[in-house]
């Protein structure tokens, strides 16, 4: 998968530069003075590296822990999120990354405790309030466990920090480091979908809905808090039709009751993600169905969006409490 290593002369001697690059053996390592230097290249194009995206690995000096944009969260007032990693393994053409970033190569952080001590200094800053960190937001959450071990030393750190929440946002059935371990409480598993003709058109080489509903599965039964993550919303001709199905697969093998919490929300992105994802793949239909500008994003018209907005609301309303419904602005 991975064929070519570079590492941050700083983290060269790093026991997890060392890890990693020992499972990649016959990778090509090229040792470089900051991950910046590759990664905001401006002689890029991200299309032809997410074909065959190389590995660096570096520290993260700065900005570990970022409160999240506005509308982002579930209840609470505290809302931050972490990114141990850049860039995606799965291959979505929604996903804002391929908009934000010049560069297709994944980059992992291999200082995992700077970014524990930054997130336990914020906990300890709303010490008589919960607050929230989410991971996921930049790469998925466990797509690269196996390599990286990240979020298994995460959830350790957590299991110690009762009073902060932590969301594992992901769309990978690579869930062995929650099941060989006890759930904890305050950490909630969250899966984002979309239904499956949809998914098979967008998500590309992301596993299947049928799959991740069984990893969904696997993690209630084994007691982990789950949550459900429709975002964005695609809109379709059989708009209705299409999420009712996905919310009966999901709920014939879910139990809705022991259900944390479901957030969804509208199709969106900032106008200048939106044009470069557009000269990425000008040939997607998703990009030229009914989308229109306003302010500095581009959504769906609003009768669309809210057209959209109003019928998932009502097919959830029908099968979860409204309680654990969290529309994303």
């Amino acid at each position: 998968m991975i064929s070519t290593i570079y590492i941050e002369r700083e983290v060269q001697h790093h026991p997890r530069t060392l890890e990693i690059c020992r499972r990649f053996s016959q990778a090509t390592q090229i040792v470089c003075d900051h991950y910046t230097n590759l990664f905001n290249s401006n002689s890029q194009n991200f299309r032809l590296q997410k074909k065959q995206p190389a590995l660096i690995l570096a520290k993260k000096h700065d900005g570990r822990v970022l409160r999240t944009p506005e509308g982002y969260g579930i209840g609470s007032e505290n809302n931050y999120y972490f990114s141990h990693m850049m860039n995606c393994l799965y291959d979505c053409r929604y996903c804002f990354l391929q908009g934000m970033y010049r560069s297709a190569h994944y980059v992992v952080f291999v200082n995992y405790e700077d970014f524990f001590r930054d997130i336990g200094n914020t906990a300890n800053a709303h010490i008589k309030e919960q607050s929230w960190f989410f991971s996921g937001y930049d790469c998925d959450s466990l797509a690269m466990e196996p390599v990286t071990g990240f979020m298994g030393a995460c959830l350790d750190y957590f299991d110690n920090l009762p009073h902060a929440n932590l969301e594992i946002r992901t769309k990978s059935t690579q869930i062995r480091t929650l099941l060989d371990r006890p759930a904890i409480k305050n950490a909630v598993v969250a899966y984002s979908f979309t239904p499956d003709n949809i998914a098979r058109r967008l998500e590309h080489k992301v596993p299947s809905v049928a799959k991740r509903i069984a990893a969904l599965e696997k993690l209630q039964r084994h007691g982990w808090p789950i949550g459900l993550r429709l975002d964005p919303l695609i809109a379709t001709d059989s708009f209705a039709n299409d999420y009712r199905d996905l919310l009966d697969t999901i709920f014939d093998r879910i139990d809705p009751t022991t259900l944390h919490s479901l957030s969804y929300g509208a199709f969106r992105l900032p106008k200048p993600f939106f044009k470069k994802m557009v000269t990425l793949y000008p040939e997607e239909r998703l990009f030229a169905t009914g989308l229109t500008e306003s302010h500095a994003t581009v959504s769906y018209q609003h009768t669309v969006e809210q057209d959209c907005l109003n019928t998932i609301q009502r097919l959830l309303t029908e099968r979860v409490d409204e309680s654990l419904l969290f529309p994303c602005s």
